[in-house]
């Protein structure tokens, strides 16, 4: 490691002007004769182990670069070189100097990675992000699969983020390549495969692909996750007794969630197998249990809206879950109004205007700004509003499936789900300046208290983590039929800004996504389970909006359904009959029954 000199002890304020501070506390004299505001001294902590990110990136710039000083001093004679240092006053001379010891490109990289991604809880709390990588690296005998792993995402971390964006993909991309065939060796051994390295490895895996893929065909995070839920699986409860087999756990169930949610695949074991003994904070246990009920609720949803029947038995429980879904978003709700201090958020500005009227590239959204204890906190919050705005999904889809072919938006169940999405996604936009290293530039509004810190580097600077936490909830509303035209240029343009400037490049291949949510699967749900009588009306059904409810109609929207099948019916019917009797005027009884039936086997 290079020697930078003493560090300084001076408060942030007298650093800046580049004056001797009297370091009197709690706040300088400096400060207070020049009326400026004392933002305070750096901990103990942050003095030995400095913010490297910055100086990483600049030489990573040059890492490739010789230096002309080395250059010259190589080329030179060692007698004009003792020469020159014994004549100060020659200009050409002092031009011959030693050029600084370079950092070996691999440590640069992990430098980068923990200080982007690794977050370490604070002294008396549990709220961490892959802080089970550190001790894991300080081992005597570190496995190469995780060596590997390891390397892959520093590499990939600082290849995102530091000059062209290229000059480290094809290190990454190998020390992938290797990690692979490493952990699949891993895997084959019984023994080797339930180490806490290999999980590691695994885990790591998953967010090498998030942060380096560029399209959908590139992204086999689901299949890494899917690995390490077999893997967690296979370690059992055994593995919650360490410090590190619990973070790792804890870390595989909220992938789990997240894969779950997105995919509408049913969370493998239950909700209670994943929750007991794995708590490290009782209100984020708390809600990724509901998370992961969520996502049973979901598939389940799924098995239910796409089969062909529509018997009375079906429809019953097709109902049921509505209610079902209602009473979990009301224990969502609750969870919400039941959380101690440290959960709080405070709101903290509010912005009028976009600059210009470009939203694509506004930091800010014009409302509220809110400020959380730290990015761990966040990541639950808006963990829980998307699955709110899930069940939102859900309770409408359902309830446009029972209610075919009334137009669903006419539904209580529709309204409802309009305002709870509606909120949620204000308060997910609210939440992303915090997360994406606005209050960098403005900690006088941060009231800087109990805060979770990164292994090194500071906790409010623009992070890859912030942007790797906000990526899924930012894809999720940006989908939503509910949000505006303005909020869903500004997701995009926050989403574009995470893939360019925080290194998570997956964000950028969300936004081909072009889903709508709930409507595009509300018209998935009508086409595979067929509940229109026509089939040759699919295409007009898919270019135009459903009927309005018919005026005076007192009956159930069941009702509603069958009474207009049974008129469509008979008008059907009369024009076949019409048709049957031909130019004599006579009906023609066999050919008008041939039309029929012809005509129940095509509809």
């Amino acid at each position: 490691m290079v020697y930078c000199g003493k560090p300084s002890r001076g408060c942030q304020m007298c650093r800046t002007r580049r004056i001797k501070c009297d370091e009197t506390k709690p706040i300088c004299n400096q400060c207070t004769k020049s009326r400026r505001t004392c933002p305070g001294y750096k901990d103990e902590f942050d003095l030995v182990f400095r913010n490297e990110t910055q100086a990483t990136e600049r030489r990573a710039r040059k890492a490739n670069k010789k230096p002309m000083a080395q250059k010259y001093v190589k080329d030179a004679d060692p007698c004009e070189s003792s020469a020159s240092s014994s004549s100060p006053a020659s200009s050409t001379d002092m031009s011959i100097i030693h050029a600084t010891p370079q950092v070996p490109v691999e440590d640069q990289a992990a430098c980068h990675f923990i200080s982007n991604f690794v977050l370490v809880p604070h002294q008396g709390s549990v709220r961490g992000f892959l802080d089970f990588v550190m001790p894991l690296m300080k081992i005597d005998d570190i496995p190469q699969h995780f060596k590997y792993a390891f390397d892959a995402c520093a590499l990939a971390s600082l290849n995102n983020r530091v000059g062209t964006g290229n000059d480290f993909e094809k290190e990454a991309l190998g020390k992938y390549t290797k990690a692979l065939s490493a952990t699949s060796s891993a895997l084959r051994d019984p023994e080797v495969a339930k180490q806490d390295a290999t999980l590691a490895s695994v885990l790591l895996l998953g967010l090498f692909e998030n942060i380096t893929a560029k399209h959908v065909g590139m992204l086999a995070w689901g299949s890494h996750i899917e690995g390490a839920v077999q893997l967690a699986k296979a370690r059992g409860r055994k593995q919650l007794r360490t410090k590190i087999g619990l973070a790792m756990f804890i870390a595989v169930r909220t992938q789990m969630i997240i894969h779950s949610l997105t995919t509408s695949k049913c969370p493998v074991m239950g909700a209670d197998w994943w929750i007991n003994d794995a708590v490290r904070d009782e209100h984020a246990s708390e809600c990724q249990r509901l998370n992961i009920v969520t996502g049973e609720f979901r598939a389940e949803a799924n098995r239910l809206l796409t089969m062909s029947t529509r018997s009375s038995g079906h429809v019953d429980k097709v109902a049921a879950m509505i209610k079902r879904c209602q009473a979990h978003d009301l224990a969502c709700a609750n969870w919400a109004r039941n959380l101690p201090e440290y959960f709080q958020f405070k709101t903290v500005a509010w912005e009028d205007s976009v600059p210009n009227g470009d939203y694509a590239k506004a930091e800010v959204y014009p409302g509220r700004v809110d400020a959380y204890q730290d990015l761990w906190v966040t990541s639950v919050w808006n963990m829980m509003r998307c699955s709110r705005i899930v069940l939102a999904s859900i309770i409408v889809r359902c309830a446009a499936w029972t209610s075919a072919p009334v137009d669903y938006r006419t539904t209580p169940e529709y309204a409802t789900a309009a305002r709870t999405c509606a909120n949620a996604i204000t308060d997910i936009i609210a939440s992303i300046p915090y997360q994406l290293g606005w209050f960098s530039k403005r900690r006088e509004l941060l009231e800087r208290a109990n805060l979770s810190t990164f292994a090194c580097g500071e906790e409010d600077a623009q992070k890859g983590l912030g942007g790797y936490f906000v990526t899924w909830p930012l894809a999720c509303i940006y989908g939503q039929d509910y949000i505006t035209d303005s909020q869903r240029i500004w997701v995009q343009g926050r989403l574009e800004f995470i893939a360019s400037q925080l290194g998570v490049r997956y964000a950028n291949m969300l936004i081909a996504i072009n889903v709508r949510v709930p409507s595009m699967l509300i018209r998935r749900d009508g086409l595979v389970s067929s509940p229109y009588p026509q089939a040759q009306n699919f295409e007009k059904l898919l270019s135009a909006k459903m009927a309005p409810p018919l005026a005076g109609f007192s009956m159930n929207p069941i009702q509603q359904r069958e009474a207009m099948q049974r008129e469509t019916m008979q008008r059907q019917t009369a024009e076949l009959v019409n048709k049957a009797m031909g130019t004599s005027g006579k009906v023609d009884e066999w050919t008008a029954k041939t039309w029929l039936q012809l005509q129940h086997l095509t509809t």
